[in-house]
């Protein structure tokens, strides 16, 4: 059993901001495979499960609010008799790298994202697989990183964001039925198309 974990805060305020792509990405995977979303208490998350190229995966959106993600993480797996190390996949946003980029990393520090920290805290190992979404910071003022990962995307930044999303499946895929290092090979290097010109439209 693989989990396949999204990162972000509930509710609808929270939607469209860079500090919940990690839920757009487990929301767009979940209708590509054709599996429901419930919600369950006792996890403190929702929950769906389906098949991504005949391996049996459970994806998780925590809602515990970010800082808190290990608490809903940790259990599923656990649950679920997985090994953070070898089945855990988390997908976050990453203030360091530009809209339209992603990285795949197999272990590391949280760097600074408190949701990733929760994670490493909860299920005892910083091992387990890393899909991060650039979100970039705001150039206007570089301290206010809360202000910008909470705040909405703009309509370019949208655009950019929803080709990211899009492969950023893709890139899914090929971490659990190929593997990590194959993805770090076709999609560290990748940029959306889209950036540049939503870059421009935003002038």
């Amino acid at each position: 059993m693989k989990v396949i974990a999204g990162l972000g805060n509930p509710g609808a305020e929270y939607a469209n901001t860079p500090h919940s792509i990690g839920f757009e990405v487990v929301d767009a995977l979940a209708r590509e495979i054709g599996a429901s979303w419930k919600a369950s208490s006792s996890f403190g998350g929702e929950l769906a499960a389906g098949m991504l190229g005949g391996m049996k995966v459970v994806l998780v959106k925590p809602m515990t609010y970010m800082n808190l993600s290990g608490d809903c993480v940790a259990p599923v797996v656990k649950y679920h008799n997985a090994k953070a190390a070898e089945d855990l996949l988390v997908v976050s946003d990453d203030i360091d790298l530009p809209v339209g980029k992603m990285r795949v990393r197999k272990g590391g520090s949280a760097g600074g994202h408190n949701g990733l920290k929760s994670v490493i805290e909860r299920t005892g190992t910083p091992d387990f697989v890393r899909l991060r979404l650039g979100v970039g910071r705001d150039s206007r003022e570089r301290a206010n990183v809360i202000g910008h990962v909470l705040g909405k995307f703009s309509p370019a930044d949208r655009r950019v964001m929803d080709e990211v999303v899009a492969q950023a499946v893709k890139a899914i895929g090929t971490i659990e039925l190929e593997s990590a290092e194959t993805a770090m090979n076709r999609y560290n290097g990748w940029t959306a198309e889209s950036a540049a010109a939503g870059k421009e439209d935003d002038k």
